[in-house]
C-alpha cells in the first residue's frame, strides 16, 4: 500500500431526530435528496473530485441502507484497489462495546485505520451535508500557514450564529478564540465541521482525550479547545459557496425548492464537479399524454400522468391521472394516485397518497405536511 498525503474520515453515523419520520429508519446521511441522490453522496462527490482517494465511513445509527448503498465505492469513483472506501461501524472489543460517544470518540475508535494508512493529513467530514468543495484548495491552504489544523468556515446570519461554533481570527486567518454554539456570539464566522489535521498531532491528540473522564469527545466542545488552549497553529479557510445542514423538515423542504427555477441556488448540473449517486440503472422517466411538469427536477424512472409544478419528483416515483403535486418533494417510489392533491409536501420513500386525497396547505404558517417512508394516506386523511 503506498503513502497517502490526505486520507478523509466521514462521519455518517447520525441519526438526524429533527428530520422526523423521514429518519425513522435509515441515518440522516441516507435520507434521498434532489431527486436522484442521497445526501451523503455530496461528501463522497466531493473526496473524487478533489482527489481524495481513501475515505473511512463511520457509521452507527440504522447503517444497513448506507452500508448497501456504498458499497464498493464504484459508483463515485472510489473503489480502488490501493485505496477506496472502507465502512467503519462501531466494533465490540474485549471489554465489550459501545456506541461512539461523540465525534472525536468516533474518529478514536478508528485509528487504526489512520495509522495503516500513515497519511500526512486527516480530513473529517460530515456525512449530512449538502455543498460542493475542493478539499485540496483547503489543503494548500493547510500547508500555506504551516497549520497544526484548518477549520472551513462561512459567515452566517447573525440571528443563526448561536446554533454554531464560532470563530474569532486575526487578519491572518489564525484563530484566535472558539466557541461552541454561544449564547452571545462576537462573531458570525462559523465552523462548518470540516476539518484537516495534521495526522500526527490528531493521533496524539485523540489518544489523551480518551483517557480524559471529564471529556465529551466531541471535536467542537473539546478537541479544538484544547489545541487553542495548547498554542497550536489553528487556522481557517474561508468558503465560498451553498452549504446546507438539512436539519430540520423545513430547512429540508426549503432547502430542496432552492434547486430549481432557472438559476437555483445549489447547481446539481455543473460538469466539471459532478454530484455522483448510486442511484442505480432505471428507464428514463415517462410523461404520459396529459402529464404537465413545470420548474421541476424528475428522477430517471420516474411516471408522471397528472401536473407537477415547482417540486422534486425522485426516482421511480409515480403522479396519477388529474393528480397535481405543488411545491413538494416525492422521495424515491412515492405514489401520488388519480386526482389527489398534494401541496407542500414531503412524501416518504414508497409512501402512497390514495385517490383524490388533498394532502398539505398553500397556507405558508402552517408546518409542511410530511408523510414517512411506506405509509400509505387514505381517502379523507389530511
Amino acid at each position: 500500500m503506498s503513502k497517502k498525503e490526505c486520507i478523509a474520515m466521514l462521519l455518517a453515523g447520525g441519526q438526524g431526530s429533527r428530520l422526523g419520520v423521514l429518519t425513522r429508519d435509515i441515518a440522516k446521511p441516507a435520507v434521498s435528496f434532489g431527486a436522484k441522490y442521497r445526501i451523503i453522496d455530496f461528501a463522497l462527490s466531493n473526496c473524487a473530485n478533489s482527489g481524495v482517494d481513501t475515505v473511512g465511513v463511520l457509521t452507527q445509527y440504522r447503517p444497513y441502507l448506507l452500508h448497501s448503498y456504498i458499497g464498493s465505492g464504484a459508483a463515485w469513483n472510489l473503489d480502488e484497489g490501493d485505496g477506496g472506501v472502507s465502512i467503519l461501524p462501531p466494533y465490540a472489543t474485549q471489554t465489550g462495546g459501545a456506541w461512539y460517544a461523540g465525534t472525536a470518540d468516533a474518529v478514536t475508535q478508528n485509528i487504526g485505520f489512520i495509522e495503516q494508512n500513515d497519511p500526512d493529513y486527516v480530513l473529517i467530514l460530515s456525512g449530512d451535508q449538502l455543498y460542493r468543495m475542493d478539499y485540496q484548495k483547503m489543503l494548500e491552504n493547510h500547508k500555506r500557514h504551516n497549520a497544526d489544523l484548518t477549520v472551513a468556515v462561512m459567515p452566517v446570519p447573525w440571528e443563526d450564529a448561536s446554533r454554531f461554533g464560532i470563530i474569532t481570527q486575526d487578519d491572518d486567518e489564525r484563530i484566535l478564540k472558539f466557541t461552541e454554539k454561544p449564547n452571545k456570539p462576537d462573531s458570525n464566522l462559523a465552523s462548518m465541521g470540516i476539518y484537516i489535521f495534521n495526522a500526527k498531532l490528531l493521533v496524539d491528540t485523540l489518544k489523551e482525550d480518551a483517557t480524559d473522564q471529564t471529556s465529551e469527545h466531541d471535536f467542537g466542545k473539546n478537541i479544538i479547545p484544547k489545541l487553542l488552549a495548547d498554542g497550536k497553529r489553528l487556522y481557517t479557510y474561508e468558503f465560498q459557496g451553498f452549504w446546507r445542514d438539512v436539519g430540520t423538515i423545513a430547512s429540508y423542504h426549503e432547502t430542496s425548492m432552492d434547486l430549481l427555477g432557472l438559476q437555483p441556488d445549489f447547481d446539481l448540473y455543473d460538469a466539471e464537479n459532478p454530484i455522483m449517486s448510486n442511484a442505480g440503472a432505471k428507464p428514463p422517466a415517462y410523461v404520459g399524454p396529459n402529464g404537465a411538469i413545470d420548474d421541476c427536477l424528475v428522477g430517471n424512472g420516474a411516471q408522471i400522468f397528472g401536473s407537477v409544478r415547482h417540486s422534486i419528483v425522485s426516482t421511480s416515483a409515480y403522479v396519477g391521472e388529474r393528480a397535481v403535486v405543488e411545491d413538494s418533494v416525492l422521495l424515491p417510489g412515492a405514489t401520488v394516485k388519480d386526482g389527489a392533491h398534494v401541496v407542500r409536501a414531503i412524501l416518504g420513500e414508497n409512501s402512497v397518497v390514495e385517490d383524490n386525497v388533498v394532502l398539505g396547505s398553500v397556507d405558508q404558517t402552517k408546518d409542511t405536511a410530511v408523510i414517512g417512508n411506506d405509509v400509505v394516506v387514505g381517502k379523507g386523511e389530511e
